[in-house]
Order: structure tokens, then C-alpha cells, then sequence
């Protein structure tokens, strides 16, 4: 504070010096850059860092008290006393900023918003309240304690070894992928994964092929990149390869985003014979594969054939808590190297007590007992919205898949899709629609609704008020 105290003052030069003081004072509190009931620096130390007596000092801030902008409590110091509401700045007359092409597709796609704290029913959120709060505390401070200053430096742009090493034999084990810890990349998304890909195996007008519907992350950090995105149908066996070359292609075999849909092993063999002979990299996003309910989930598919040109990404998000950020990527050997470059350039590496912590849960087994708490709780919570669904809101909508995940993705029978969105949004539900997750016009209208970070009480709440709005509205087209 003392040091743009003294810039603000330094540009005083009316005056002597108590009145330059009283103004930059004054300057202060009226900007708004000394909020009300702040405290100001002792007489003391503002005149040493302003080298100036402290008889001035006091001088200023009697005169600002007895003109109502400060006040005194012996003992406690000395505070703003006025609070001044926000100023409205003028619309400016100025043309905005020009953007890249690149940039204006990235604007267009409305961005991604995620709610602070999960409301129902907000998609692809894990129960942060469930979640060893205290267990994860106590081994970041005890990793802080005895790897002091090793975790406050610049860390390795692929990731933290342990952590490398702790995921490898994690997924080998509950996923079958084959990997070594030297083929984990540690980032901090899946998104920032997709990214780097784009960056490294795209050229402008290069083929992306997609699931129709989609994840829309993928296809904006490919589109960002200047690729042609073209969309996939989908079939009882998962995505349909099309005609023609693709240099990507962007899967989610284990559970289809968004419809829940498993691919079959027959279709699975033929994604890895298509890109084995045309050459191309198959990205396999195993986005939720930790949440299945019904049956075991099918093997990785990076795991199906020694050296295949399979790019598998997950992330700690929904297993762990999302403002972690960290997230894994298993690639070829081929492409270790590179990966670390380019991390390098864009932001270097992910934090390192987090990974560290991240590490140790991993191997001292408590992530596979929060895995475990996890799969029953968020079970019994699909359920329970499946219940639900079947009571109260059948007339209106219909339940797709639901083996797994944390959302649950319905079909609209009836009524606009936006329209009810908005409606239900200004009820506090939170309805992610389906539509916008297709690329073509011909679109299913429906939500994903999202159960895993909410109570049974809640589930029923927040049904209980879809099916007043549900009914309302069919009410109102009559």
C-alpha cells in the first residue's frame, strides 16, 4: 500500500507537503483504491516510506478525519470511513479489439461455464462433500514438510515422476491400457490435452472426425486449429467410420458422451484396423470409465493392440475434485518428446505439491477406497433420479443409456427445448441441454442431468419442481 501511496504522492506537486498528503489521500479513497474500513499504515510507517515527518503524518490524518474521510481508534489504528459507490465508466467511443478467425470460433462457442458449487442439475460434477477432505490435508502437509523447497521450483513439463509412475500402474491395472510411467503425460485438463494434439498432428484443412452427438470441447480445440471437422452417426455398436481420410478421429468408447452408449469390442477391433492402415491417431477420451454400475466396463481400448496409434486422455476432475487440475494422457513413445516441448512453451508444468499429493494418495491406496465409497454412492444416486424419472416425469421425457457416469442424458417427448431451459433456469434448475451438442441441423432435443453431486432429497426436490414446470407447460400450449 505504501508504495502507491508514494507514486499517487510522488505526482503531487501543489502545495506543501501536509496538503499533498491530504490529496493523494483523498485520491485514494474517492478512486476507490482505499476501500471503506481499510486499514491505513501507522503514522510511523507511512513517514518513513514516504520520507516524511511523522508531525506531518499526523497533521494529514487529523485534517482527513475531522473532513469525515478516515477515523481513529487509539490502539487499533487508523481506517477509511466513507464508502463510496462504484462509479459507472462512460461507454467507450472506441472500436473494439479486432480478432483472429481462429479466436472469433473460439468467441462463438458461448465459452465453458461450469457452476461454482454444483446445483441440480448441473452435468459432470463429483460430490465434493463426500470427498477425505481431511486425508488429502493431512498428506499435502506432511509432502510439504519433507519436501520443503523440491515442491515450490519448476517442475518437469511431462509431469511429476511419482505421479507418472502412480497413474501408469493405475491404469494398467483397472483399465488394461498398456503403458510405463515414461508414456504418461501429466497436464493439467483434458482440454488443454486436446490442445497440444491440435497443436502438433494438425495443419490447417486437416480431417477431424467426431461422434455426432459430441463432446463440443474436442471439436472446438480442433476447429481452433484450423481443422475440417466432419461428424460420425452412431449406431448400436458406437461410431461408424465415414469414407475417406482422417488424421484424428475423437472416440469415447467406454461411455459415449453424451448417450451413455458403450462401443462394441467388433467395433472397437475395426476403429484399430482403420487406423492402422490409413495412418492416423485415434484419441480415445476415458472420460468417466471409473463410474460403472450395471456391468464391468470394457478394457481401454489403448490396451487392445500392442503399439497401436491410440492417444488415451482422462482426468482427475470427476475421481477427485475439479479445481485439482490435473489430468493424464498415455501416448506412443514416439510422441513423449514432443509432447514435453510444446508443454513446455505453453505454460510449463502443472503445480507440483498438488501432483505430489495426488501421487501419494494414489499409491497409499486411498484413491481406490475413494473409488469404491464413490461407484455405490453415485449408484444408488442414479437410481434414485431413474426413479424418479419413471414416477414423475415419463409423460415428458425418456431416460437413454444409463450404465454408468455422473449424468444421466434424457430425451425431451415434448415441449421446446430452450424454452424450457430458461424456464427452469429461472427456478434454479439447471438444465444441460442435448442440442447443442450436435454440429449437423438434425438434432434430438433433451438434457443431461446430472445426479452424482446431489443428495436423494435433493434428486426429489428438483424433480418434484421439473414436473410442476414440465406439466405447466404442456398446460399452457392447450
Amino acid at each position: 500500500m505504501s508504495h502507491a501511496l508514494f507514486t499517487l504522492f510522488s505526482r503531487q506537486t501543489q502545495g506543501g507537503l501536509r496538503e499533498r498528503l491530504c490529496s493523494t489521500l483523498r485520491q485514494a479513497i474517492v478512486s476507490g483504491h482505499l476501500r471503506y474500513a481499510e486499514k491505513l499504515p501507522s503514522s510511523r510507517q507511512l513517514a518513513r516510506d514516504l520520507s516524511l515527518s511523522r508531525v506531518t503524518v499526523e497533521a494529514a490524518y487529523a485534517q482527513l478525519e475531522s473532513e469525515g474521510y478516515l477515523r481513529r481508534h487509539a490502539g487499533r489504528g487508523t481506517f477509511v470511513a466513507i464508502a463510496l459507490p462504484p462509479t459507472a465508466r462512460p461507454p467507450s467511443s472506441r472500436p473494439g479489439p479486432r480478432f483472429s478467425q481462429r479466436g472469433l470460433q473460439v468467441l462463438a462457442t458461448g465459452g465453458c461455464q461450469d457452476p461454482p458449487f454444483p446445483h441440480a442439475f448441473a452435468a459432470g460434477s463429483p460430490d465434493l462433500r463426500a470427498f477425505p477432505h481431511r486425508q488429502w490435508q493431512r498428506l499435502s502437509h506432511q509432502l510439504q514438510r519433507s519436501l520443503g523447497s523440491r515442491v515450490m521450483g519448476y517442475g518437469d513439463p511431462l509431469g511429476y515422476a511419482p505421479l507418472r509412475s502412480a497413474v501408469a500402474d493405475y491404469l494398467a491395472l483397472s483399465r488394461g491400457m498398456r503403458c510405463t510411467a515414461q508414456q504418461v503425460v501429466v497436464l493439467t485438463s483434458s482440454q488443454q490435452a486436446l490442445q497440444l494434439l491440435a497443436l502438433l498432428l494438425l495443419d490447417p484443412g486437416d480431417e477431424v472426425w467426431l461422434e455426432e452427438p459430441g463432446y463440443p470441447g474436442a471439436r472446438n480445440a480442433f476447429l481452433a486449429a484450423g481443422a475440417h471437422c466432419r461428424a460420425m452417426r452412431l449406431d448400436q455398436q458406437g461410431a461408424v467410420p465415414l469414407q475417406g481420410h482422417a488424421r484424428l478421429v475423437y472416440l469415447t468408447p467406454g461411455h459415449h458422451y453424451p448417450s451413455g452408449l458403450p462401443m462394441s469390442p467388433e467395433r472397437r477391433l475395426q476403429w484399430l484396423a482403420w487406423a492402422r492402415q490409413n495412418s492416423s491417431w485415434l484419441i480415445e477420451d476415458d472420460y468417466d470409465s471409473e463410474f460403472h454400475y450395471d456391468e464391468r466396463p470394457a478394457p481401454a481400448l489403448q490396451g487392445m493392440e500392442a503399439d497401436s496409434r491410440v492417444i488415451a486422455l482422462g482426468t482427475f476432475s470427476k475421481t477427485l475434485f475439479p479445481s485439482l487440475r490435473l489430468a493424464w494422457m498415455v501416448v506412443p513413445p514416439s510422441l513423449v518428446e514432443a509432447l514435453g516441448r510444446a508443454r513446455s512453451v505453453l505454460d510449463g508444468h502443472s503445480a507440483l505439491l498438488p501432483q505430489a499429493t495426488a501421487a501419494a494418495f494414489l499409491q497409499q491406496g486411498h484413491f481406490a477406497s475413494h473409488l469404491r465409497l464413490m461407484r455405490q454412492l453415485y449408484h444408488s444416486r442414479r437410481d434414485c433420479l431413474l426413479a424418479q424419472i419413471h414416477t414423475r416425469l415419463q409423460p415428458w421425457i425418456r431416460p437413454l443409456h444409463a450404465a454408468g457416469g455422473l449424468q444421466l442424458t434424457v430425451e425431451l417427448l415434448a415441449g421446446d427445448e430452450a424454452q424450457l431451459t430458461q424456464q427452469a433456469s429461472d427456478i434454479g434448475l439447471l438444465l444441460p441441454r442435448l442440442s447443442p451438442l450436435y454440429a449437423t441441423p438434425a438434432r434430438q432435443s433433451g438434457w443431461m442431468l446430472g445426479f452424482a453431486a446431489l443428495t436423494p432429497g435433493e434428486i426429489v426436490t428438483a424433480c418434484e419442481r421439473l414436473e410442476t414446470l414440465l406439466a405447466r407447460s404442456v398446460q399452457t400450449r392447450r
